[in-house]
């Protein structure tokens, strides 16, 4: 077996020593292939006298014994001897060290007896000390906590009415935001009546137009009392988060006082007191003096913030309603005379056309008179022609050379032609007169349609929509 050192002929499996040593490393062996030399190897035998060839000048090599090497070599006895005693001088000396060694562990004993007794007289101080310093150190802090507590619950009770003013704010707005829904439902009632009018009463006029700005006024409105309804809620929001802030300061501050007082009264001869070992090492503080009375004054500044938005909000909250209320009234005053005055001249207009259907009924009487006499003219006409052709009927039987154009042919020929021309002209005039007739029924249809539709929209404005409007008035009830 030998240390692995290269690459040799491996015979055996790898393996480790079972149990390292504190001194020495695990090491890994290998069983190896050793070759044998050619040369014979020395022994003891070999090397004896009687073995020794002849003309060999050196002396036989002797390896020792293990077991009886020490009389075989007696030197080496004598020299392992030595090496287990100790010389005079090195006793002597052993002995002089170890009474230096009392003589410096007595006075080094008296010098720490010195200083223990010097140093508990100034830790009993220093502690003394330190505790009352600790004392006056926790007054101070229970000064200040009380200072900040009392600051916190003024500023807490001066919170809590201008919420409770808001809150009231915020009931007006409510209800000035309910009071809009009937003169906006009133007023989209008026349009819609209205879009049941028929052909050309379906005017985009003046009443129209007071209406729709009648109805974006008050969507406009609701809009403003809307935001104003959300500005004011999340005012109380912020308002109840600060006054939320500033009572659970407060209330730290009631326990840190109640803490601090207890820790204040504590003396060495207090009950309760007790060992707690690492407490110094362990730092919950999150906060530094600094930060402590800037975290306080930064909830007081918030808060006196909270309270100036929220008067501000409640002086802008009156100016809207107000507002709201003025234009509410003057768009309802507006639209109520715009359909006083379409009344005026929806009558005026109903009047004319009944004037204008009755001449129109005369002169369809007439026409119709006029058609019965061009249809009697036409038919008056008819023997003259049926002469005229009958004649040229029987000349056209005239025998040979008697066929002649003469001045009877062309006569005859001319009348019918004439005859002709004006049984035309007075079909063409008849058929004028048939369109016209056609035309008058049409415009007398028009007129009777548009006198019924002027009658149906005067119904609406004047019963459907103004008995609405005369029924709510809105002076009673926008009020704030």
């Amino acid at each position: 077996m030998e240390q692995i050192s290269g690459p040799p002929a491996k015979t055996g499996t790898f393996y480790q020593t079972p149990r390292s040593h504190p001194w020495r490393p695990t090491m890994g062996y290998e069983a190896v292939e050793v070759t044998p030399l050619h040369e014979q190897p020395i022994t003891n035998q070999l090397v004896a006298s009687s073995y020794s060839p002849s003309g060999m000048c050196s002396d036989p090599v002797t390896f020792p014994n293990l077991v009886t090497g020490f009389e075989r070599n007696p030197q080496h006895a004598a020299r392992a001897a030595l090496y287990t005693r100790y010389t005079p001088n090195e006793w002597t000396t052993s002995n002089v060290c170890t009474y230096a060694d009392a003589d410096k562990n007595r006075n080094y004993s008296e010098k720490v007896r010195s200083e223990a007794v010097r140093l508990m007289r100034e830790t009993d101080e220093k502690t003394s000390q330190g505790q009352r310093d600790a004392a006056r150190r926790l007054g101070e802090r229970i000064t200040d906590i009380t200072f900040w507590r009392n600051e916190l619950t003024t500023e807490l009770e001066k919170l809590i009415a201008e919420s409770a003013q808001l809150t009231d704010t915020k009931r007006n707005v409510q209800k000035a935001l309910q009071d809009l829904d009937p003169p906006l439902h009133i007023a989209q009632e008026c349009l819609y009546h209205r879009e049941s009018r028929k052909g050309i009463e379906l005017v985009h006029d003046h009443v129209e137009k007071s209406l729709l700005v009648e109805v974006d006024n008050l969507r406009a409105s609701q809009e403003k009392l809307s935001q104003l309804l959300a500005k004011i809620t999340k005012q109380l929001a912020d308002c109840r988060a600060a006054q939320h802030s500033l009572e659970d300061d407060i209330s730290h501050k009631e326990s840190a006082l109640g803490i601090d007082s207890i820790c204040h009264q504590l003396n060495n001869y207090s009950r309760g007191i007790n060992y707690y070992g690492g407490i110094e090492k362990y730092d919950p503080t999150v906060s530094t003096p600094g930060t402590w009375s800037g975290s306080s004054s930064t909830r007081i500044n918030n808060s006196h913030s909270e309270r100036s938005k929220s008067c501000q909000l409640r002086s802008d909250a009156e100016s809207l309603i107000n507002a709201v209320a003025t234009s509410v009234w003057d768009c309802w005053s507006n639209t109520n005379n715009a359909f006083n005055n379409r009344a005026s001249e929806m009558l005026e207009a109903k009047s004319k056309m009944q004037l204008h259907l009755h001449k129109t009924q005369q002169e369809i009487f007439d026409v119709e008179k006029h058609i019965e006499l061009l249809r009697k003219a036409i038919n008056d006409k008819s023997n003259p022609m049926k002469v005229a052709q009958t004649r040229l009927e029987a000349r056209a039987h005239r025998p040979g050379i008697e066929m002649c154009r003469d001045n009877a042919h062309l006569r005859l020929v001319e009348e019918v032609c004439t005859i002709q021309d004006s049984v035309a002209t007075l079909h063409r005039k008849l058929q004028e007169a048939e369109a016209q007739h056609q035309q008058l029924l049409r415009t007398k249809s028009q007129l009777e349609s548009n006198l019924k539709q002027k009658v149906d929209a005067l119904f609406i404005d004047r019963e459907k929509c103004m008995g609405l409007r005369r029924s709510f008035p809105v002076n009673n009830t926008i009020k704030y």
